[in-house]
């Protein structure tokens, strides 16, 4: 009486070019992603392992703990760096962050 009755709608038929549209800004969205983030990130992860693969003894370099040293012995995966005069620490290849120019440390 008071309450009318409802009638479902018929489903609208989705075209294929319709959901190609709709994923298109998604489809954008990882490629811009790709060539703002992850390219960058990966061409100086390429860089850093190349530095640190070329290190030398008597290479000056800065840790990524910002301790500044002369290389003095190379290992591995390990290498000891000079901090002062009679004081070595041993450490990761990999915490090297830079390699400074010749003459850069004082001791």
């Amino acid at each position: 009486m008071f309450i009318s009755s409802a009638y479902a709608q018929a489903a609208a038929g989705g075209s294929t070019q319709d959901t190609l549209l709709g994923m298109l800004p998604l489809v954008l969205m990882f490629v811009v992603l790709y060539f703002v983030m992850i390219r960058p990130q990966m061409k100086k992860q390429k860089e850093h392992k190349s530095m640190v693969d070329a290190l030398a003894k008597g290479d000056e370099v800065v840790t990524a703990g910002g301790m500044l040293g002369k290389v003095s012995k190379i290992g591995e995966t390990y290498i000891s760096v000079e901090l002062a005069s009679g004081v070595e620490v041993q450490m990761q290849r990999s915490a090297v962050a830079t390699v400074l120019p010749k003459g850069t440390v004082k001791f």
